[in-house]
């Protein structure tokens, strides 16, 4: 035999075999379902010339399975396969050398489904059989892309054959065919793919090659691909099968006409682009623009009185049918529905899901025109350019928007546009390389135009999107704006130079090494402002630095005398030392390192400092954590410079930023350092009084510079910028002003109140879309996708009486009646799908969670502000109404688009009788598979008539122990509902009464008696603070319900508080009374608690106390007694006593075990510095305590307070 047996098919012959091809979508557990589907026929490859043949498929037949392994069969797909076998009935050829296919060519009408699945049967003729070696790798061109295959050989001698393995891995393609959308701004963490994959995918070949005198022919070809899929960490799968048998070879007798063919490309699975097909629904989408008039109309109309959580599904289907719309479509759409709030609002929010430059089109058009608002074309063109496919027509068009003059018509309008490009910027350099400057030029320009007209607003807006972009191209810029790099940069404000440093937050990740030098230069300069270093250093260690910086940063900080820098720094070594999250892992090391270096000097730092404070979890089994960071940026001030929240998600493999926010206060710091002194060191309430005062003399604020400035990031990427101004200030207090008149916003929405005029708000929304497709050996997709969906919706009605007729002062004068109903809610829907999609069939699973929050109200409201009377009514719950419910299943689906309404889909676990009730809310998850539990508990307020509810059910497909990742995989369903109590009287409304002001009590003989002679040798008469009645009504029976009194009495030495709680009713003795005391000189406090019969059955009393002597240290006495308790108190003390042990030691607290009092608690603390405190708690039977806490807060000035102790 020679060295390489080639394939080989003689032009002159016709070949003809049979093909079984068969995809299995299930966990392969006999009782759990699964879908199935089956592709048989026959075919012929027919030589026309020595290197190109024509391909003949016929006797189609398509099955399908949606059932149980074992027990269901496979049906006919009557429909479908007619659909198939007229497409496989035109022209297909293909060209084919050297055991290689070049070139499919098929008829214009066949569909890129067709063509893929022609390559799935034609790529059995592509093999390299080697004869002299028994093992070899190969990079080829295959279905799956150029990819890496492994061969073993192995020969039948007598029957002249070999027997041909190839195991082809498809995880790491030089070339793949797999296509990923919307994993973006989810950047792969290759650290944590080394515990784990959520995807492993397995190819197998096998091959039967009979030697011949021309070269090799393929007698029998089976594959078989099995791919394993969890949302955490991998565990079982599916699997497609190939089998392909030769039948015979006969001569060709007669020459094929094929007419029309045009080329399709080589044997590589081919993508669609558009990816129009969404995988968890499947319609008809020809002639979209009526069906996407009436979804808008239904969906508008079934959300207005509530949101309809039985259609928001819909809203997949509303996006599919818009993405095949074209651009004459949505412009036609726009005059139907621009004309109608409801609809207009509906098709704005959701046509931003047409991904491609068919809604730039559409947008660029709107702005041109002007026929929308600037709120609605931020909230379009925020969307539409995250959600964009990010292609070069794309980005070009995309472009233009920063020329247009309505994109500045309004600032937020402006922010919006400039950050969303250089959003798109970065998703579009993700996949080109190298990222050509262009794309980015805009932004560079603008933020050195800034910079040439000493514009801080134009330079921060700039800066911030060129961090967006991260094209590596902008650092050049950006060092225009960094003091050390560029001659007077140390000139620019404070906030221009912190917007640059950031701005190399994502370069740290596409060029780490050039951030480290940039950032490592700006930290280690001790003259530059204290938040410029603190930034680089948090942008340095996104770089995920390595041990020798860590050292560096730890030798700067043990010579830094800047407190701010040293304290924020150490806290961000501090907390990634204890982080657990993959990204982390050899950075954790090396900090920890630093910080055993470092806490003897740092460690003592109060928060008066700067700080991060780092939060994280990972689970390897689950593959999935989270991490939250908060950082406190402070400069000689109280106030802090800026503060911000960041959030993160880790899973499969991937980081997501999911959240940030952000606010920067230097402004109104500048503004109150000048008129309070104190600031740089403690602030009293009259400090507090003194702030308040500042900022309510509107007319006085500075309108120069912003006073506030947030910010907000989503998926890492800034995409909301607003400065807080003296002047936006002054415009809300003015609207909102006694005195302000009929010019006032406000008086025009009270004067459409007053008509009766509703007001109503939906935001459908598709939050991400998440899908990898990856072909297979059968020319089919297998797809992962993730959809994530939610609706809002607000709907509010009302009337007041007597409306005002001049000013809104009115309001604030004359008995109102106001009344009003409406609701609020949210439905959240999340689909996960995995199997084969196509825009012909679907076969997979499903897993589908749906959460529903819901607040309806109507109430009558009566205010008389003259005599502080306020009177609430409400009628009682009437039905059955969910307040919060959770649903989520696991289904095995099929669909085809031949028979759309005839889909298939089932449970994964089957339904099944048996079921548990009554189970204690520990137990609302089931430990074992089969296992099926129900839980049901409520909580009656017979006296209202109404009754809270929770009900629970759940089932398991697996054991926990088992298979903890598919846990989940079952039912679940969870809800909150009001409901009519049981058995109680019909309540015509419940009624609460709010009577404010001292009003003298007639009942004091009977208060003095409840309150235990609290109030001691006084005089005067308690006076009332407030009343609250929650009475239920229901004429003429006498109201019950409940009363609540509070009486302030003061004296020379103490404050005197004391509220009782009674019922109300004409046998009702429960009463619960409460009092407090505190001290003039402040330096002692103490409250008691009695409830029960006629406030006699249980009681608990607190004492706290201050002392600081001449000779002694400042301290704070805590001291709690109890007498006899409630069953479920003793429980839960009992509980925490038990966990008192194990959670001191993990807090580093020391104790013994001693005899205290029985009954009570104490809690000694002692400031030990101005920085840290003593801590002592004794509880009966065991003392802990610690030494040397670091304070929250700076203890400096604690010592001078006069305090005088207090036993």
């Amino acid at each position: 035999m020679a060295n390489i047996l080639e394939p080989f098919l003689n032009s002159k012959k016709t070949y003809e075999y049979k093909y079984e091809g068969l995809v299995r979508v299930g966990r392969e557990l006999p009782d759990l379902v699964e879908s199935a589907l089956k592709l048989r026929c026959t075919f012929k490859i027919i030589g026309e010339s020595p290197q190109t043949f024509v391909l003949q498929i016929s006797n189609v037949d398509v099955e399908d399975l949606n059932g149980l392994p074992g027990k269901s069969v496979f049906s006919p797909s009557q429909n479908l396969t007619k659909r198939l076998s007229a497409e496989f009935s035109q022209p297909i050829i293909f060209e084919f050398s050297k055991g290689q296919i070049t070139d499919i060519r098929t008829a214009p009408g066949v569909s890129n489904t067709v063509v893929n699945i022609v390559r799935g049967i034609l790529g059995f003729l592509q093999v390299t059989v080697k004869t002299t070696q028994s093992f070899y790798e190969l990079v080829e061109l295959g279905i799956h892309g150029v990819c890496q295959s492994s061969y073993t050989v192995e020969e039948d001698s007598s029957a002249k054959e070999l027997i041909v393995t190839q195991m082809v891995d498809i995880t790491n393609c030089q070339q793949p065919a797999a296509l990923y959308r919307g994993m973006t701004l989810a950047p792969e963490d290759k650290l944590s793919k080394q515990r784990g994959e959520s995807v492993v995918s397995t190819v197998k070949h096998t091959y039967t090659v009979k030697s011949t005198a021309d070269d090799g022919l393929i007698t029998k070809a089976f594959a078989q691909e099995r791919q394993y899929f969890s949302p955490f960490n991998v565990k079982g799968g599916n699997s497609r099968l190939r089998d392909i048998e030769l039948l015979k070879v006969s001569d060709t007798t007669d020459k094929i006409v094929t007419g029309q063919v045009q080329s399709r490309g080589n044997l590589m699975y081919k993508t669609e682009k558009d990816l129009r097909t969404i995988p968890v629904v499947m319609i008809n989408l020809n002639e979209p623009v009526p069906k996407i008039l009436d979804l808008i109309k239904r969906l508008a109309q079934a959300n207005i009185y509530h949101v309809d959580s039985a259609s928001s599904t819909d809203i997949l289907n509303l996006i599919q049918l818009l993405r095949v719309a074209t651009l004459e479509n949505l412009e036609q759409l726009w005059k139907e529905v621009s004309g109608n709030d409801e609809h207009r609002r509906w098709f704005l929010d959701l046509v931003v899901e047409v991904t491609d430059e068919r809604i730039l089109k559409f947008l660029e058009t709107r702005f041109k025109a002007g026929d929308i608002t600037a709120n609605e074309a931020g909230q379009a063109l925020v969307v539409a350019f995250n959600h964009l496919s990010a292609e070069p027509v794309s980005v070009a068009l995309a472009q233009e928007f920063l020329a247009i003059p309505f994109s500045k018509s309004h600032p937020l309008l402006w922010n919006t546009v400039v950050l969303a490009y250089g959003s798109l910027v970065y998703r579009y350099c993700v996949y080109t390389d190298p990222c050509p400057i262009t794309v980015v030029q805009p932004l560079l320009d603008m933020a050195t135009s800034g910079l040439s007209k000493n514009s801080e607003e134009d330079m921060i807006l700039a800066l911030k999107a060129l961090g967006n972009a991260a094209h590596p191209s902008s650092i050049k810029t950006l060092l225009k704006f960094l003091p050390g790099y560029t001659a007077g940069a140390e000139k620019l404000p404070t906030r221009v130079q912190s917007a640059a440093v950031q701005s190399f937050r994502l370069l740290a990740s596409r060029d780490p090494h050039s951030v480290q030098d940039i950032v490592l230069n700006l930290f280690v300069q001790r003259t530059l402002p204290a938040e410029i270093r603190m930034l680089a250093c948090m942008v340095l260690l996104e770089t995920k630095p390595s041990i020798v910086l860590i050292s560096v940063i730890s030798e700067v900080l043990l010579e830094e005398i800047d407190l701010q820098v040293a304290s924020f720094s150490y806290s961000l070594l501090k907390g990634i030392s204890k982080s657990r999250t993959p990204d982390n892992q050899h950075l954790s090391t090396a900090c920890n390192i630093a910080i055993k270096i470092l806490t003897p000097k740092l460690g003592h730092l109060s928060y008066r400092y700067s700080k991060n404070a780092h939060l994280d979890w990972f689970h390897d089994d689950f593959l999935f954590g989270t991490s939250a960071d908060i950082y406190m940026l402070q400069n000689e001030s109280l106030i802090p410079t800026k503060l911000m929240f960041k959030g993160k998600i880790h899973f499969i493999g991937r980081i997501l930023q999911f959240l940030e926010f952000g606010f920067r206060a230097d402004g109104l710091k500048e503004l109150l350092a000048g008129k309070i002194p104190q600031l740089k060191k403690d602030l009293g309430i009259t400090d507090f009084a003194t702030i308040m005062k500042i900022l309510s003399d509107w007319q006085n604020l500075p309108k120069d510079r912003p006073l506030l400035t947030a910010y907000a990031r989503m998926f890492g990427q800034e995409a909301f910028l607003m400065d807080v101004r003296g002047d936006s200030i002054q415009s809300i207090i003015k609207s909102f002003s006694p005195s302000a008149g009929k010019e006032s916003k406000v008086w025009e929405k009270i004067q459409d109140v007053q008509k009766g005029t509703s007001w109503h708000w939906t935001k459908p929304h598709l939050v991400y879309e998440a899908r990898i497709i990856q072909p297979t050996c059968l020319g089919l997709p297998v797809e992962i996708s993730k959809y994530f969906s939610i609706i809002n919706a607000v709907t509010m009605k009302a009337e007041i009486n007597p409306p005002p007729k001049e000013h809104l002062g009115e309001l604030l004068s004359s008995d109102i009646s106001l009344h009003t109903d409406g609701f609020a809610g949210v439905t959240k829907d999340h689909f996960v799908f995995h199997g084969i999609n196509t825009d012909l069939f679907q076969c997979g699973t499903e897993t589908k969670s749906k959460i529903v929050s819901a607040l309806p109200w109507a109430f009558d409201l009566k205010i008389n502000r003259k005599e502080q009377k306020y009177e609430m009514n409400l009628t009682p719950i009437k039905k059955v109404t969910e307040l919060f419910s959770v649903n989520s299943n696991v289904f095995s689906v099929l669909r085809n688009i031949e028979d759309p309404s005839l889909f298939k889909i089932t449970p994964m676990m089957p339904e099944t009788e048996d079921s548990q009730q009554g189970l204690p809310l520990a137990r609302i998850l089931p430990t074992s598979r089969d296992d099926q539990v129900k839980f049901r508990q409520c909580a009656d307020a017979k006296i209202y008539g109404t009754a809270v509810c929770i009900e629970a059910e759940a089932k398991r497909a697996h054991y926990l122990h088992e298979y903890p990742l598919y846990y989940f995989l079952g039912r679940t369903r969870f809800s909150y509902q009001l409901e009519p109590a049981e058995g109680a009287k019909p309540i015509e409304k419940i009624q609460i009464q709010v009577i404010a002001g001292r009003k003298k009590h007639p009942g004091v003989s009977e208060i003095m008696n409840l309150s235990h002679r609290v109030f001691k040798d006084l005089d005067a008469t308690p006076e009332s603070v407030v009343t609250v009645k929650a009475l239920g009504l229901s004429p003429p029976a006498k109201p019950l319900g409940y009363e609540g009194v509070a009486f302030y009495l003061p004296t020379a030495q103490r404050d005197n508080i004391e509220m009782i709680v009674s019922e109300v009713g004409e046998e009702a003795n429960w009463k619960s009374c409460a009092n407090a005391n505190t001290d003039k000189s402040h330096s002692s406090a103490k409250a008691h608690l009695r409830w029960g019969a006629e406030c006699q059955t249980y009681d608990v009393s607190m004492r706290v106390s201050a002392a600081c002597q001449p000779e002694s240290k400042p301290s704070i006495y805590t001291k709690i007694n109890w007498g006899a308790l409630p069953s479920v108190f003793t429980m839960i003390g009992q509980r925490i006593q038990e966990y008192v042990p194990g959670i001191s030691y993990i807090m580093g607290f020391y104790q013994k075990y001693e005899k205290n009092p029985e009954r009570q608690a104490a809690v000694t603390v002692v400031a030990s510095s101005p920085e840290t405190f003593d801590m002592r708690v004794k509880i009966p039977e065991r003392t802990i305590y610690k030494k040397a806490i670091p304070s929250p807060i700076d203890l400096v000035g604690f010592e001078a307070v006069n305090l005088t102790i207090s036993t």
